[in-house]
C-alpha cells in the first residue's frame, strides 16, 4: 500500500530520526504535540503539526482517536509509532487499520500475541523457544502469587505483563519482602499500562541481557540483524547498549538468530522487532519477551550492519520485500550506545525538569535529540534526552571514542547522568567487556564516588567566575582588595578569598586553604574561557542563568553554581526540622497514603508522585501527626512544592 505523507504519533528524538528517514525517502512529515510541547523540536521541523490534548500522555500520546482524526486532518496516509506510547498497543494498530491508514509495524494481532508476556511465554514454549520458568497463570490473588513465587524459588521476578521499560518489575529476594514488592509491581503497572496483571519468573543470577534484531515482510521473509548487549542497566532501564555482544561467539549468534527468525515466523511477524533473552555464563540463554517496534538502541544495529532500519520498515510498510537475505548481511566493527538522561545519580536517579542553558553535541558521535539552546525538558515523559553513539573497527576505539565525545558534549541547566555513563564506560569490569546486569549494582559506589581533586579545581574556577561577574575580563584599574565569596557548587557550600594581582591573575583561597595562583588566559562572549591553574591550561565553558546562578561545563562536566554571597545563613539544625514535606521533582501525585491527624511516624509513606514514567515515595519527614495536606491526588507539582506539613503530635 503505497503513501506519501506520514505522521509520527511520537515526541523528540525519535520523531526527529522517523522524519530524517522519511523525508530522504521523498515523504511529508506530520507531527503531534501536547501543549507541553507546542515549541519542541519535533514539531518546528514537521511539515505538519497537530496539537492532540494537554501534556499528561493519557490526554495526548496515548490518546488514541485524536491521533487517528490528526493524520486524517493532515491528510497523512500512514502513521509511525516509534517506541513508547502506543507503539506496541494492539488497539491503536487497529483502529489505523479501521481507519485506512497503513500502520508502520506488526499487525494488531502479532502484537497482541506478544503484547502480553503470559501469552507470549505460552507461544514461545510452542515454538520450542527456551523460556525462563515461572508463573503466567490468570489467577492473580496475592496469596496465589505468594505460593507460586515459593514454588519457582527465590529469588523471585515479579514483571507486569503488559510493562516495558523497567515499571511495573521488581525482584523479590524472599517470602518476607514479596507481598510489599508485589503491591508496588501492580500499582506501577496499573497506573503505566492501565493493568496490574503479573507473571512470575526465576531470577536468574547476574546474566547478560541480550537481544536480537528481527525483520520480517509479508512475502514470508524474515531475518535477524545480530544481537545487541543491553546488560548495563538500572532500575531494569537500559543505559548501555552494544553490538555485538562481547559474550557471544559467532556459533551462539547463530542459535539464538535462528530462535528468533523462528519465533518472528510463528506469528506472521511483519516489520521490526526485538527478541530479548537472558544469557549465563554458561552459554545458555532464556526468552523474556519481544517488542513489537523499533528498539531505542537500534542505532548500533545500523552502525555494524550498514543499515536504515526506519528505511526497511517503511519499505515493508508499502508492501515490498526485504531487500536483502540472511547470506547478505554483513556486521563490521563494534558500536557502543550511551542513554543520556535528565535525572541526578547522586539523589537515586531522580528524574530532572527544566530549560536547558546549553546544548553543545559532540560532532565526533551520531547523537540523537531534539535539543537546542532553551529546550524544555518537561517532567510528563521519559528521562531520556539523547542517545550518543560510538561506532569503530574494535570495541575499545568504539569505547574510547564515546567515552571523549561524552566529555565533549555540553548539557547545562539540569543534572544528567553525563559523568557517571563515563565512569561506567571507563570501569575497567566494562571496558573488559565484562558487565552483566548487576554491573550497576555491584559498583554503584566507585560509579557515585566524588573526586575531590577535580571537585577542588572546579571550586577554583568558580570563584575566579563569580569575581568576574557579569562584567567579563577584568580592568587592569580594578582594585586589588581581597574579595570574600561564598558559594555552592553543586549543593556543597564554599568559603573563597579572592585577591587579585592585575592581568587577569588572581590568588584564590578555598575553604581556609592555602591560596593558588589562577590566571585567566581567555575569555569569549560566549561563555568559553580558558584559565591555567597550577601550571596547567584548562578549558571551560559558563552560562549565566540569572544574577547569582551559573552553569559550568568542565572537564566533561556539569557543575551547578550558585552564588550565596549575600544570602543569609540558615541556622544550624534547621534543615529537616520544619516538618515541611516538599516534592523532590516535579511530578504527578498518584497516591495520599495518610488522611490529615494522622499520627506518623518518621520515614512513614506519606505521598507517592509519578515524574518521568516512575514512581517516587516521599516520605515523613520527622514523626508527628499530619497537620496539613497540600496537594490532591492528580495534582500535578512543582520541585518543593509543599506536600504535607507534620506537626508534634
Amino acid at each position: 500500500m503505497s503513501f506519501h505523507k506520514i505522521l509520527v504519533a511520537n515526541r523528540g528524538e525519535i520523531a526527529l530520526r522517523v522524519m530524517r528517514t522519511a523525508r530522504a525517502m521523498g515523504h511529508r512529515t506530520v507531527a503531534v504535540y501536547s501543549s507541553a510541547d507546542a515549541d519542541a523540536e519535533h514539531v518546528r521541523q514537521a511539515d505538519q503539526a497537530v496539537w492532540i490534548g494537554e501534556p499528561l500522555p493519557a490526554q495526548s500520546y496515548l490518546n488514541i482517536a485524536a491521533i487517528v482524526e490528526a493524520a486524517h486532518s493532515s491528510g497523512a496516509e500512514a502513521v509511525h509509532p516509534g517506541y513508547g506510547f502506543l507503539a506496541e498497543n494492539a488497539e491503536f494498530a487497529q483502529a489505523c487499520r479501521d481507519a485506512g491508514l497503513v500502520f508502520i509495524g506488526p499487525s494488531p494481532e502479532a502484537i497482541r500475541a506478544m503484547g502480553d508476556k503470559a501469552a507470549a511465554k505460552r507461544l514461545m514454549q510452542a515454538a520450542g523457544v527456551p523460556c525462563i520458568p515461572g508463573y503466567q497463570g490468570e489467577d492473580q490473588r496475592a496469596a496465589t502469587l505468594a505460593a507460586e513465587a515459593a514454588r519457582i524459588g527465590w529469588p523471585v521476578m515479579i514483571k507486569a505483563t503488559a510493562g516495558g521499560g523497567g515499571r511495573g518489575m521488581r525482584l523479590a529476594p524472599s517470602a518476607d519482602a514479596f507481598a510489599e514488592l508485589l503491591q508496588s509491581a501492580q500499582s506501577e503497572a496499573l497506573h503505566a499500562f492501565g493493568d496490574a496483571t503479573v507473571i512470575l519468573e526465576r531470577a536468574i543470577a547476574a546474566p547478560r541481557h541480550i537481544e536480537i534484531q528481527v525483520f520480517a515482510d509479508r512475502h514470508g521473509n524474515a531475518i535477524h540483524l545480530g544481537e545487541r548487549d543491553c546488560s548495563v542497566q538500572r532500575r531494569h532501564q537500559k543505559l548501555i547498549e552494544e553490538s555485538p555482544s562481547p559474550a557471544v561467539s559467532g556459533a551462539l549468534r547463530e542459535r539464538m538468530g535462528a530462535a528468533a527468525v523462528a519465533a518472528a515466523r510463528a506469528i506472521g511477524y511483519e516489520g521490526a522487532g526485538t527478541l530479548e533473552f537472558l544469557l549465563d555464563a554458561k552459554g545458555a540463554y532464556w526468552f523474556m519477551e519481544m517488542n513489537t517496534r523499533l528498539q531505542v538502541e537500534h542505532p548500533v544495529t545500523e552502525a555494524v550492519a550498514g543499515l536504515d532500519l526506519v528505511e526497511l520498515q517503511l519499505r515493508v510498510a508499502a508492501g515490498e520485500p526485504l531487500p536483502l537475505a540472511q547470506q547478505d548481511v554483513r556486521l563490521s566493527g563494534h558500536a557502543i550506545e550511551v542513554r543520556l538522561c535528565a535525572e541526578d545519580p547522586r539523589q537515586g536517579f531522580m528524574p530532572q525538569s527544566g530549560t536547558l542553558a546549553a546544548w553543545r553535541p559532540s560532532p565526533a558521535l551520531r547523537v540523537e535529540h531534539a535539543l537546542r539552546d532553551g529546550a524544555a525538558v518537561p517532567p510528563f515523559y521519559d528521562s531520556m534526552i539523547a542517545k550518543l553513539v560510538a561506532h569503530g573497527p574494535t570495541r575499545e576505539e568504539a569505547r574510547r571514542r564515546l567515552v571523549a565525545g561524552l566529555q565533549d558534549t555540553v548539557a547545562l541547566g539540569l543534572a544528567t547522568n553525563q559523568q557517571f555513563l563515563q565512569r561506567a564506560l571507563s570501569h575497567p569490569v566494562f571496558a573488559g567487556g565484562s558487565a552483566t546486569t548487576a554491573f550497576i549494582a555491584e559498583h554503584t559506589e566507585a560509579l557515585l564516588a566524588p573526586d575531590p581533586a577535580m571537585e577542588r579545581r572546579a571550586a577554583w574556577l568558580a570563584a575566579l567566575l563569580l569575581q568576574l561577574g557579569d562584567r567579563g575580563w577584568p580592568s587592569p584599574l580594578a582594585h586589588t582588595l581581597p574579595n570574600a565569596l561564598r558559594f555552592s557548587l553543586d549543593g556543597r557550600v564554599h568559603a573563597a578569598r579572592v585577591t587579585p594581582r592585575g592581568a587577569g591573575r588572581f590568588d584564590v583561597a578555598l575553604d581556609a586553604a592555602a591560596p593558588v595562583p589562577i590566571e585567566l588566559l581567555s575569555l569569549s562572549g560566549d561563555g568559553a574561557l580558558r584559565f591555567s591553574c597550577d601550571g596547567v591550561s584548562e578549558r571551560a565553558l559558563a552560562v549565566r542563568e540569572s544574577a547569582v546562578r551559573l552553569w559550568l561545563h568542565f572537564d566533561g562536566q556539569a557543575f551547578d553554581l550558585q552564588d550565596l554571597t549575600h544570602a543569609a545563613v540558615p541556622r544550624a539544625g534547621a534543615a529537616g526540622g520544619d516538618g515541611l514535606l516538599r516534592a523532590s521533582m516535579n511530578g504527578r501525585v498518584i497516591a495520599l497514603l495518610v488522611a490529615e491527624g494522622e499520627a506518623v511516624a518518621a520515614g512513614q509513606p506519606i505521598a507517592t508522585l509519578e515524574a518521568m514514567k516512575m514512581e517516587h515515595v516521599h516520605c515523613a519527614p520527622r514523626a508527628g501527626r499530619v497537620a496539613a495536606l497540600h496537594v490532591a491526588v492528580g495534582a500535578q507539582v512543582a520541585a518543593r512544592h509543599v506536600v504535607a506539613e507534620i506537626a508534634d503530635a
